[in-house]
Order: structure tokens, then C-alpha cells, then sequence
């Protein structure tokens, strides 16, 4: 296996990458304020429930439930929009970005001397051409801007949970750490694990791609058992790798549903406890906006989790190819 950085996130290699957004201003900007809008958006959902329940029900006003209800009918289509409009050019931009550095790739590689590629697993370089470039591509459409939205929301809906009821939000930040600490021993852990991934694939095409192309060498000397076996073997390592990062998403996911449900109840039972024992306090209002907005500041650490291996993937995926951008192997003449 090739030697990788250790660090979680390289942001000398995310700048590098980032460079190639530049073409695309416009694209960048507009997919940053879809992310800004998805986020109030998302806020509004809970506070103006919390309106219908405390104001519209409880005083039964017909023609203010009818009003807040077609509210919350425009705050769902704005969000629809703006989720539609953040994926569409999330992807265009990964995919532009992936066509500029396929393009400067590909012209790197095809100057090299003839010494580079004697040297050099023809698999290998292949994989750097489309695999790894795609996940560069993922780095956009699935990592960076939605880790940026994700935090955004996970902030809004903190600041909105302070202001509604402190002693409530202070409650749910008491069990955030938990989840906080195995989000990092799950990106640690995830790390490795998709290092060894691309390794795995690398080796699986370099020897798929050598053996077919000397496919007469290998029926002429009769090694098709021997190879076959050898293929095994590898195709054996390839699996294990994924398995390893499968087994940890399966353990992380549900430890934290798990937490996820606890605050809730923590919540419901704490608030429902202040409503009965405190006269004249109505907080069921409060307590069905902070169940969603216990939802928007877990999910999105959870999904951070799984996108933030997206991420290194695609970070990871950057680093090998920019060793090729960076060889020195041109023909002078």
C-alpha cells in the first residue's frame, strides 16, 4: 500500500482542488447562497409550527391556523426549490471540475517519457484517470457543500433553541458531546479504512489490466489456474477493505439514533415535567419545534460523518492524482 498523509483533512490539497472552481464563479456563488437559503428555510419549519400549536390551536384562531398553514405550505416549496437548485449545481460544478482536471491530466500523462510508463502500472493509471478523478468530482456534489450546509443548519438551530427555551437546549447540548466524540473516532477510523480502499482498487486494475493485455504471455506458459488464484486473492483483499468501512458505518449509525432518541425524551420529559408542575406555562408549542430541531442538529452531524468520508476519499483520491500533475518526466524535444 501507498504511502498516504495522515492527516484528516490536507488544506494545502483542498486549495489545490478548490483552484479548479475558479472558471466557474457564478456557479460557486449560487450553490453557497442555495445552501444559505436551504438553511432559514429549514428554520422556519419548526418556529412556524410552534406558532400553530401555541397561538392558533390553543386561542383557536381559524383564519391565523389557515394563514400559518399556507406559510409553512411556501416555506416547504421554497425549500424543495432551493434543495433542487443546491443539488443541480453542486453536481455541475464536481463535474466540470472532474472534465478540467481529467483534460490537464491526461496532457500531463501523455507527454511523460517512454521511462515513466515502463515504470509505471498502466492500471494505475488508468484508475488515477476515472475513478479517482470521479471522486474528486464527489468532493463537490456530495462533501464540501453539504458539510457547509449541514453546519449552517446545525448553528441556526442551536441559536433558535437558546432563544426558545434555554434550559432545554442546555439539556440537549449536555448530550451532544457523546455524539461529537464517536463522530470523530468514526472519521479516524474511516480514514484508514478508505485509504486501504483505494489501495485495493489500484491493485485490483493494475493486475485486471496487465493480465489481459498480456493475456498471450499468460496461455502460452499455461498460468491461467496461477493467475486465476492470484485474482482471487486480491479480489479476497478488495472485499475485506470494503467490509471494514461497511462495519463501521454499521456501528456508528444506529449509536447514534440511539443518542438521537435519547435527547428527545430527555426533552419531552424535562418539558412535559415544566408544563405540569408549572401552572400557567404552556410549552407544547416549544416542545414539537424542539423535537425538529433536535432532528436538524443531530442529522446533519450524523450526515457530516458520512459525507466527511466523501471527503477524505476524495482527498485522498486528490493526492495521488496531483503526484502525477506534479512528475517531472517531459520530453524536451
Amino acid at each position: 500500500m501507498e504511502k498516504e498523509s495522515g492527516k484528516a483533512f490536507d488544506l494545502y490539497l483542498f486549495k489545490r482542488v478548490l483552484a479548479f472552481t475558479r472558471p466557474y464563479p457564478m456557479t460557486f456563488l449560487g450553490t453557497a447562497v442555495a445552501a444559505i437559503l436551504l438553511t432559514i428555510f429549514s428554520i422556519l419549519t419548526p418556529l412556524i409550527l410552534k406558532e400553530i400549536i401555541d397561538v392558533a390551536i390553543t386561542q383557536k384562531q381559524r383564519d391565523l391556523l389557515m394563514t400559518l398553514s399556507l406559510a409553512m405550505v411556501g416555506v416547504l416549496i421554497g425549500q424543495v426549490i432551493c434543495q433542487l437548485l443546491f443539488t443541480y449545481y453542486a453536481n455541475w460544478l464536481g463535474e466540470s471540475v472532474i472534465m478540467d482536471m481529467r483534460t490537464r491530466l491526461f496532457r500531463q500523462m501523455i507527454g511523460f517519457r517512454m521511462k515513466y510508463f515502463s515504470n509505471s502500472s498502466i492500471g494505475v493509471l488508468v484508475t488515477r484517470s476515472v475513478a479517482d478523478l470521479q471522486r474528486i468530482g464527489e468532493i463537490f456534489s456530495q462533501g464540501f457543500f453539504t458539510i457547509v450546509a449541514d453546519l449552517l443548519k446545525m448553528l441556526a438551530a442551536s441559536a433558535i433553541m437558546l432563544w426558545l427555551n434555554w434550559k432545554l437546549a442546555l439539556l440537549v447540548f449536555a448530550i451532544l458531546p457523546v455524539i461529537l466524540y464517536a463522530t470523530r473516532l468514526f472519521q479516524r477510523a474511516m480514514k484508514v479504512a478508505f485509504i486501504e480502499v483505494r489501495a485495493q482498487v489500484s491493485n485490483l486494475n493494475s493486475f485486471v489490466q496487465e493480465r489481459i493485455t498480456g493475456m498471450k504471455i499468460v496461455q502460452l506458459f499455461t498460468r491461467e489456474l496461477v493467475e486465476a488464484e492470484n485474482f482471487r486473492q486480491i479480489n479476497e483483499k478488495h472485499k475485506n477493505a470494503w467490509l471494514k468501512t461497511v462495519w463501521y458505518n454499521s456501528f456508528f449509525f444506529p449509536v447514534a439514533e440511539i443518542v438521537t432518541s435519547l435527547a428527545i425524551g430527555l426533552v419531552v420529559w424535562y418539558g412535559g415535567l415544566q408544563n405540569i408542575l408549572d401552572v400557567g406555562t404552556e410549552i407544547s408549542g416549544t416542545l414539537f419545534a424542539f423535537i425538529l430541531l433536535i432532528e436538524m442538529l443531530f442529522r446533519p452531524l450524523r450526515q457530516i460523518a458520512d459525507k466527511f468520508n466523501t471527503l477524505q476519499m476524495g482527498m485522498v483520491a486528490a493526492n495521488r492524482v496531483f503526484k502525477i500533475l506534479d512528475t517531472e518526466s517531459r520530453i524536451e524535444d
